[in-house]
């Protein structure tokens, strides 16, 4: 998505200090905040969304630890070092367990730029099951290959931890964090997003399909390598919906359409 300065951008203005660039990343981690709320996502203060400031490599943007996610605002978010050092004029902290899972992965992985990670219920079951994500459905295969899962240790507490999230993520996409939640990352803050609706959806619908009580039906093993290559192509820069930039420019003309005010 191309970095159009905001200033004119109904009303925004960028405050002094904040280049375009930066102000921009703000104001689509804001958005991401706003719609993580509108999708029911929340788990009240817990759960992050965090994104790399653009032309830098160790500064990054996270929420204040006691705002609710619709409170969110490009303003309001906190900047960050790879230390956990906070570089922002705010009366807030930060919850340390989301700066140890997000930082690491941001240092790690210079590809990517912002990293989600939630608790919902559907998620959340998934991750709880042995089994994992199941490829019983179009929404599960298409992203199966981008899929990786990281054991539960405890809160996320531990820096000792990082190298072990870090491993398990490798060169993926999404993580499940079992016993826990899910986990994106994206070159973008669209991609991120869009990565988790597609993983929190085939999510809901397993844990849909297995509450029918009923045996779920199989799928041939060529029908799962043909989806999950399908998949591969439709995702992939060249394909139907590269990076989220298409549904994410749409989720944008939502939020303009119901007036939620972020860009501040």
């Amino acid at each position: 998505m191309s970095a159009t300065p905001l200033q004119s951008v109904r009303g925004s203005k960028v405050p002094s200090g904040i280049s375009d660039a930066e102000w921009k990343m703000r104001c689509d981690l804001a958005a991401a905040y706003r719609l993580v709320a509108h999708f029911g996502w929340t788990d009240m203060l817990g759960t992050h969304l965090s994104a790399r400031i653009p032309n830098t490599e160790d500064h990054f943007l996270i929420n204040p630890y006691g705002m609710l996610f619709e409170e969110i605002t490009a303003s309001s978010l906190v900047k960050v070092d790879q230390d956990g050092n906070i570089l922002s004029d705010t009366d807030y902290m930060i919850n340390p367990a989301g700066f140890v899972i997000h930082s690491c992965i941001h240092v790690a992985r210079p590809d990517v730029d912002c990293v989600m990670h939630l608790h919902t219920r559907d998620g959340n079951a998934v991750a709880t099951q042995k089994c994992g994500l199941l490829p019983v459905t179009q929404h599960a295969l298409v992203i199966y290959d981008q899929v990786t899962y990281h054991d539960y240790e405890g809160p996320a507490l531990d820096f000792d931890e990082q190298k072990r999230l870090v491993a398990d993520l490798g060169d993926k996409r999404i993580m499940i964090l079992r016993n826990h939640g899910t986990l994106t990352a994206g070159r973008s803050v669209a991609e991120a997003f869009v990565l988790m609706y597609r993983i929190e959806r085939a999510c809901r619908m397993q844990i849909a399909a297995q509450s029918g009580g009923q045996e779920l039906y199989p799928l041939p093993q060529s029908v799962i390598d043909k989806s999950i290559k399908i998949g591969q192509q439709l995702y992939s820069k060249g394909g139907l919906s590269p990076e989220g930039e298409k549904e994410w420019k749409a989720l944008m003309r939502k939020l303009e359409r119901e007036g939620e005010d972020y860009m501040h």
